[in-house]
């Protein structure tokens, strides 16, 4: 199904249906089966609250609103090669490319903090939920590292380094064109423009980023640039970039090309490779890197190695 969101009323006549009768019974775009899939993912919400469970029964005046994100309702589970370090208190992840980092509106189930949640359950205390803090964010087709505090003891620590900036975040990225001149900084103030929802650079009114970037390697029609982030708003590297005429490959939403050496780019070619901190309870310094991913190394490997 296509992005979409359903919105309804439950009338006397269907109280006390089951979650996954009604909502096919009003839509025929809702079969029994796709409905309780949409529900086990999260993407179902009565009153304004997310509901999980098919078997609840609606009620006469029940708002129902039906989110979907026209992605595949796969489950994402960590596998041990994705967790790149684990303590007590802190878990640093190479995140796979398609996967949302925290829940939304069409999903729970099928993003990060879903599979955090099932990686660190307690089996023999099921109901216990495990803490998990969330400092740090990448877009759903962004790849690399992530570093959640998984103790409350640590989350503070943690947090606090992310707020006063003292942590090294360093990205890879394949921009279109040849950038000129081949270092220098973006800094700019972002806000979102709500008739597109895409951030952009504001005169007044929006929260200061700063991205420092050196050109690696050129091609005829690309860069690749190594970038070093020192502020974390929303698209900060991919409006920058795309504001200064070389927007990421793969990156349509904001102009970047979809097609590269005859091949198609399915995604920004945009990669976390480092990250370093000092543990929030040692303070000694950590430091962790991830290789790209396979589909960015072969754009780099065809745009910079074979056709220098």
């Amino acid at each position: 199904m296509q992005r979409a969101v359903f919105r309804f009323t439950v009338s006397a006549p269907e109280a006390n249906l089951r979650l996954d009768q009604f909502l096919p019974a009003v839509s025929d775009q809702l079969s029994r089966s796709f409905a309780r899939r949409v529900i086990d993912f999260g993407g179902v919400h009565v009153n304004g609250k997310r509901t999980r469970n098919c078997s609840s029964a609606v009620q006469d005046g029940d708002q129902i609103e039906v989110f979907c994100d026209g992605l595949p309702l796969q489950p994402f589970t960590l596998t041990p090669e994705q967790i790149v370090f684990r303590d007590a208190y802190l878990m640093v992840l190479n995140k796979p490319a398609g996967i949302d980092c925290q829940p939304t509106p069409s999903r729970f189930k099928g993003t990060i903090y879903s599979a955090l949640l099932d990686t660190l359950k307690n089996p023999f205390q099921p109901r216990q939920q495990p803490t998990i803090g969330m400092v740090q964010r990448l877009d759903r087709d962004t790849t690399g590292l992530l570093v959640f505090s998984i103790h409350p003891r640590a989350h503070k620590g943690l947090t606090q380094q992310f707020a006063n900036r003292t942590v090294s975040k360093t990205y890879l990225a394949v921009v279109a064109g040849q950038i000129d001149p081949p270092s220098g900084e973006f800094r700019s103030l972002l806000a979102k423009n709500r008739a597109t929802n895409l951030m952009k650079s504001v005169e007044k009114g929006g929260l200061e980023a700063v991205t420092r970037y050196r050109t690696l390697a050129v091609s005829d029609t690309a860069s690749l640039v190594e970038i070093d982030l020192l502020t974390g708003r929303t698209h900060q590297i991919r409006a920058h970039f795309s504001e200064a005429g070389h927007p990421l490959m793969g990156d349509e939403r904001y102009g970047g090309p979809i097609n590269s050496c005859g091949h198609p780019v399915a995604r920004q070619l945009l990669h976390a490779a480092s990250l370093a901190f000092k543990h929030p309870l040692s303070g000694c310094p950590l430091e962790f890197t991830a290789p790209l991913p396979a589909d960015m190394a072969f754009f780099v490997r065809t745009l910079f190695e074979e056709n220098p």
